[in-house]
């Protein structure tokens, strides 16, 4: 009988795996590994790494992750990549245009991780923003509109499934409303149930995502004592029950400074609260001993969430990237800021010609 994979999203140093990470991975069976810009250098080399982590853990449906939401955060770049507006460029369109533009994206950008043997986007975020929102979530929100952020969300999804690659929204609950950034401490978002209804809208209505990701956030009003991502009361009321989120629910990076404890009492107390799977994203390699030793694997339900997500790897447009998506893509954002000051389309595409020969 195969081995059921860890409970974790793992990571690795550098461009190519080590001798001692290659014997943990083959080992520990892990959900899958996020990849980092450490990790990426160019598309050689990036797929060269992804069929090395198929190997080595042996898996049809291992998940190989990046966060390529656009803009800021975006791990596969230029020149070899096509540069990505985001969320709020998109967000910031007419309704019909933003549609498009949102589809196109999440089309566009699958091409690019299908090429590149990735398989899971961290992507979209359905936070909505605020005046208050931390600059480390802000340009990556959609909008400050609740329906908006969702319209976009479900388009974005969509888009991500249809063309075989598995997306996955963040960050659960919702995080626009916290003053400060996770990485950094643990952000307090002390509102009222009936404002916290406004904060889960998005999420409920893209509540069909085969992936979803928590926030490390504390929600006094619901649970004073533990943030988002260990909380029990968040996880089976508020993200199962109220959202109705069923599908695999991985912890944001355990090793941001918003949790408390060292990374092996951070990735348990993650998964007793109801996580499926945590995020671990330092690759240091004394730690990915520790989580490949005291981690558990995946329970029945988790097995059953991530089945049906890799189903999506099936999916496949028939046509591939090609200048007159990209072109759509490019007419479309002309009117955004970062796209009216830094976006060359005439380089981009003839970066896409060389790639499609």
């Amino acid at each position: 009988m195969t081995k059921r994979p860890l409970a974790a999203m793992l990571s690795c140093e550098g461009p190519s795996l080590t001798d001692k990470e290659k014997k943990i991975f083959s080992s520990c069976n892990p959900l899958g590994i996020t990849l980092f810009g450490r990790n990426l250098k160019d598309k050689a080399q990036i797929l060269k790494l992804t069929n090395e982590i198929k190997e080595t853990i042996g898996r049809d449906d291992v998940l190989i992750a990046v966060d390529q939401e656009g803009g800021r955060v975006r791990r596969l770049k230029e020149p070899e990549f096509m540069s990505y507006a985001s969320q709020y460029e998109i967000g910031s369109l007419p309704l019909d245009k933003a549609q498009k533009a949102a589809s196109l994206h999440a089309e566009l950008i699958s091409r690019d991780l299908k090429e590149s043997g990735i398989n899971v986007n961290f992507a979209p975020v359905l936070d909505i923003s605020y005046p208050q929102t931390t600059e480390a979530l802000k340009s990556r929100c959609f909008s400050s509109s609740a329906d908006t952020v969702a319209n976009l969300g479900q388009t974005m999804l969509n888009s991500y499934i249809a063309n075989g690659i598995i997306p996955c929204i963040k960050h659960m609950p919702g995080h626009g409303q916290a003053i400060s950034d996770p990485h950094l401490d643990l952000p307090v978002v002390d509102i009222s149930i009936k404002q916290l209804e406004r904060e889960i809208y998005p999420f409920q209505q893209c509540a069909f995502s085969p992936l979803g990701m928590t926030a490390h956030i504390l929600l006094p009003q619901i649970d004073k004592d533990n943030p988002a991502t260990q909380s029990p009361k968040i996880i089976k009321g508020l993200i199962r029950r109220a959202i109705g989120f069923d599908g695999l629910l991985i912890s944001d990076s355990i090793d941001m400074k918003a949790l408390k404890g060292n990374t092996i009492d951070k990735a348990l107390k993650s998964l007793e609260a109801g996580c499926d799977s945590i995020c671990y994203c330092l690759g240091n390699i004394d730690e990915l001993e520790a989580l490949a030793q005291y981690c558990p694997q995946l329970s029945d339900e988790a097995m059953e969430r991530l089945d049906k997500a890799c189903k999506i790897l099936h999916n496949n447009k028939p046509k591939d990237a090609d200048d007159k998506t990209a072109s759509a893509y490019t007419a479309l954002m002309r009117n955004a800021s970062y796209y009216e000051e830094h976006y060359d389309a005439t380089e981009v595409l003839n970066n896409l010609k060389q790639r499609t020969r």
